[in-house]
């Protein structure tokens, strides 16, 4: 049992995917927040424009 629980300890494979899948997470919240910051700021854009042609 000990070796069993040794030769998981020691094993890196699953390591990598997971640190790999973290990295993906942290780009795809830092995208999301920088597209939603974005819409909202051309909401308000357009929403000026929109009120100056009227």
């Amino acid at each position: 049992m000990k070796n069993l629980i040794a030769r998981f300890a020691k094993d890196e494979s699953g390591a990598t995917a997971i640190e790999y899948g973290l990295i993906a997470a942290g780009i795809a919240l830092a995208i999301i927040t920088v597209v939603n910051n974005l819409g909202t700021s051309l909401n308000a854009k357009f929403g000026s424009i929109s009120s100056s042609l009227k």
